[in-house]
Parts: C-alpha cells; sequence; structure tokens
C-alpha cells in the first residue's frame, strides 16, 4: 500500500503518517523538491524501517534539484508542467542525459537525509514517457535501487470513462518507451489510477483487496490519502479527494479486512 505525494505538504505528510499508524499505508514515494520536503525528512526519521521510502521523481512542479536544462524554461528555471514534459518527451525534445541528471540528483537529495530507497516512480507518471523511462532505469541500475514502477493498471473498470482513458494512455506512452530498454523489477500488479477521485473509494478499496489473494504476487497499491492544506491547493489540483481516500484508508472496514490474513502489507525493502 503505497502512498504517493509523501512531502508535497505537510498536510499530506501528516494524512499519510496517519495512515501509516493505523496499519493500512506500509510504503511511501517522496517528493524531495516540493514545500512538505523538510516536514517530510523529519516524518521518516520519526517513522522508523517499518515504513518503505522510495523517490516520487518529480518533473512536473517546482524546480529541479539539478540544472534541469531541456526540462525547465530558459527564462524562469522552472519545470514545464505536465503538459509540456508530454509535447517535448513526444517529440523528442527531452534530452535523456538531463533526465538522468536530475533523477541521480533527486535520488541523492534522499539518500542524504538517511532514506534507504526502496523503489522509484514519478510525480504524475512521467518516468513512463519516452525519453524518460530509460534513464530513469538506468539510474535505478546504476544506484542500487532494487524496483521501479510499471504504472500499468489491469482489471476492473478498465473500458469507463476518465480513468480508462488515463490508464490507456499512460499504458500506450510506457510501452513506446519501454522498447528495448530492459524491465527492471516491478510489483506483479499495480492498481489505484481508476482508484482516483472515486467517492465510492472504500468499496472500490475493498473490492479489490477481496480480488488480491489469488493468485499469489506482489501488488503495488497506490494511494494517496492526505490532509488538504494552503501548500498543496498551491501545488496540486488532487486536494478534497485526498481526504475521502484518508478516511478510507483509516475506518474500522479497511483495517479490518487487511487484518482477515489472507493478504499480507509490505514494502518493497522487505520483498
Amino acid at each position: 500500500m503505497n502512498a504517493d505525494d509523501f512531502g508535497l505538504s505537510p498536510g499530506v505528510n501528516e494524512g499519510i503518517l496517519e495512515a501509516h499508524a493505523a496499519g493500512v499505508v506500509s510504503s511511501v514515494s517522496v517528493l524531495v523538491n516540493a514545500p512538505g520536503w523538510e516536514h517530510a525528512v523529519a516524518a521518516l526519521r520519526r517513522a522508523g524501517a517499518e515504513l518503505g521510502a522510495g523517490l516520487h521523481l518529480n518533473l512536473t512542479a517546482g524546480e529541479p534539484v539539478s540544472g534541469g536544462q531541456s526540462l525547465v524554461h530558459a527564462r524562469t528555471g522552472r519545470f514545464h508542467g505536465l503538459a509540456g514534459l508530454v509535447a517535448r518527451a513526444l517529440t523528442g525534445r527531452i534530452d535523456p542525459d538531463h533526465v538522468a541528471e536530475e533523477c541521480g540528483a533527486q535520488l541523492a537529495r534522499l539518500r542524504a537525509v538517511g532514506v534507504r530507497v526502496t523503489h522509484i516512480d514519478s510525480h504524475r507518471h512521467v518516468h513512463a514517457l519516452p525519453g524518460v523511462w530509460a534513464p530513469v532505469v538506468a539510474i535505478a541500475r546504476a544506484h542500487g535501487v532494487p524496483f521501479v514502477r510499471v504504472p500499468v493498471e489491469r482489471g476492473e473498470g478498465r473500458g469507463r470513462g476518465r480513468a480508462w482513458t488515463k490508464r490507456w494512455t499512460i499504458e500506450a506512452a510506457w510501452r513506446v518507451a519501454a522498447r528495448g530498454v530492459a524491465v527492471p523489477r516491478h510489483a506483479d500488479r499495480f492498481h489505484g489510477i481508476g482508484l482516483q477521485g472515486d467517492p465510492r473509494f472504500l468499496n472500490r478499496l475493498l473490492a479489490l483487496i477481496d480480488r488480491l489473494a489469488p493468485p499469489p504476487g506482489i501488488t503495488e497499491l497506490m494511494v494517496h490519502p492526505g490532509r488538504p492544506d494552503g501548500a498543496l491547493a498551491a501545488w496540486d489540483g488532487y486536494v478534497a479527494p485526498r481526504a475521502v481516500e484518508l478516511a478510507a484508508l483509516t475506518s474500522s472496514a479497511a483495517r479490518e479486512r487487511l487484518r482477515r490474513g489472507d493478504v499480507c502489507l509490505t514494502h518493497f525493502g522487505a520483498v
């Protein structure tokens, strides 16, 4: 149960920590260049080894840790944003060396505060883009990070509305980006894109867990709990649904379902 966006804001961090304390969230992906970074560092030190932590590579919001170069506006030094990055990636205007430099710099910042990095994924799944996937995988291998997320989601809900469109787009981009690149170690199954923003989050979460028991393997369930605050609203459009996810993840129904014993919570560092 991996919570993305740890480090986005203090409110997001506190919500994720609450879900971890409830025995539900077992892993986080950390933003090292977002408003909640310093708060996240202190929180990770308090959480200890029971909470796995990976890098949530950010190439779309704010400023880079390295020079950035083809990843940023020449005038402002800030990232191009999601639409700008996607357009540049699909037209071959992203230099993979600049991606590798920025990914390495963000990874180094996370490790410098004593975090054992268990995995790499990315904010808005941009590591699945052509010109981004290959250098991210190369950095993970060069620095001994064992898992890289493959954000391809299968199962319930395929073919329905915006969630299906988002999943199809990410999968299509990744399949192009991954051509000729040996796929790194990753979870056997990945879920979470289809749950985002759904007011039925709790019911769909419980139904998803019910389907996990057979067959055996590793499933990564991506979640985005949090307590909305001013820093979050200034940085990200996914605000109110984070409180819905937090309420669902800390509910007695979710906690009791996970205690049945047919699924085992873990993190990538314990696999």
